[in-house]
């Protein structure tokens, strides 16, 4: 067996773990003092710390990380540069563990996340009442921002516990609620948010089919019942990805990426004014990783990230679009396609006896009134073809 050259050690506040032999020992500024021959990071992002780490490639060395270097840290980035027999990772307390046993919640029913380096409508799908979520910061701000987003949503009552230098000399945890929040606190500190919902808070989860009102629109919108039905059988899972062409104002491939953790999404869509639609709703909606691509398609599809699943919401009769998205797609992932005119329809009749897959029709009629009389006004129906490609 290989001897790995790197050694990740999880350090936190408390007392250090006794070090093994090693050439060179890299780390945060902060271990200096206890660590005199630490070499200190020359950039806190982490390509850079990367590039550093692998100047000594092949000599024994070590690096320092905070608590458990595989949970939102160096670690996982190693995973994906180094190979397993060049490092071994010992793990220390996460500031996750810690933060849940100070605050006495059950770590197994509480979302962890990080929000370091990353904008904070990332926590939209997690906003939900009774729910509680530990969160990474980047600095001080990050808090003040969350309490500005909570506010905003309805949640105001959420109480927000900053609980900084966990596990050190210098331990300090305060808590307010998001609508009076004015705590003064440093930038290293983990960030518990326990949900309080407002009675008029919208209830937005993360299964398929929001309000229609959820979403800015001009009315190219895959209307809810409908959208509910794409979406289970687009069947959204983590880490995959879905091609969302002619995007309208992006409302499926939002729900796509809303309903798996790490699921990602392409938009595309011509129009600029329906992709600001898009960008307006990807933000208040927490899926700022949403991809929105503009230009015709299929032009506009050439050189993307290969897709796991495709939405056709328009131009479904377009015999070049479908097949590039249908040579496009991995082998196993799903394409579905929603017509409301015959030529749609026809297209969809005419693939479906060349490929298989299932053709359904949803009728949706909602409540209306004639006169003094209610009624069930039937809107447009639509004919949703869904296929697996072999």
């Amino acid at each position: 067996m290989t001897t790995p050259w790197l050694t990740v050690i999880g350090a936190g506040e408390g007392d250090l773990p006794a070090l093994p032999l090693a050439d060179t020992v890299l780390g945060p500024a902060r271990l200096k003092a206890r660590v005199p021959r630490l070499v200190e990071w020359r950039s806190p992002k982490l390509d850079a710390m990367l590039a550093q780490i692998m100047e000594y490639r092949g000599r024994p060395t070590i690096v320092l990380a905070s608590g458990d270097p595989m949970w939102f840290g160096i670690g996982a980035t190693l995973a994906r540069h180094l190979m397993p027999d060049e490092y071994r990772v010992d793990p220390g307390p996460s500031s996750f563990q810690l933060a849940a046993a100070r605050l006495h919640w059950p770590l197994q029913r509480v979302t962890t996340l990080s929000l370091h380096a990353r904008p904070v409508e990332a926590l939209h799908p997690h906003v939900l009442p009774g729910h509680r979520i530990l969160a990474l910061t980047t600095d001080a701000g990050t808090a003040r921002d969350v309490a500005q987003l909570l506010t905003d949503r309805g949640y105001g009552q959420s109480m927000l516990t900053v609980l900084e230098n966990l596990a050190g000399p210098s331990e300090v945890i305060a808590a307010a609620e998001a609508r009076t929040f004015a705590l003064s606190h440093g930038d290293l500190y983990v960030l518990g948010i326990d949900c309080v919902a407002d009675t008029s808070a919208p209830l937005l989860p993360s299964i398929g089919g929001l309000p229609d009102d959820a979403f800015i629109s001009d009315g190219q919108l895959t209307k809810r019942e409908v959208r509910a039905t794409t979406l289970a059988r687009l069947a959204p899972y983590p880490g995959a990805r879905l091609w969302d062409v002619g995007a309208g104002c992006g409302s499926v491939a939002i729900e796509w990426m809303r309903a798996a953790r790490y699921a990602t999404a392409i938009a595309f869509e011509r129009d600029p004014t329906r992709r600001e639609m898009i960008a307006r709703n990807t933000r208040a909606l927490g899926t700022p990783g949403l991809a929105i691509v503009g230009g015709d398609a299929p032009a506009s599809l050439a050189g993307q990230p290969a897709p796991d699943a495709v939405f056709l919401g328009g131009d479904v009769a377009n015999a070049a679009l479908f097949e590039a998205c249908w040579a496009a797609l991995r082998p196993a992932g799903r394409l579905v396609a929603n017509a409301v005119t015959l030529d749609g329809e026809q297209a969809l009749f005419a693939r479906q006896a060349e490929l298989g897959g299932e053709l359904v029709r949803i009728d949706v009629a909602t409540l209306d009134t004639v006169g003094a009389h209610r009624v069930l006004r039937p809107r447009l129906p639509v004919t949703q073809w869904a296929v697996q490609k072999p």
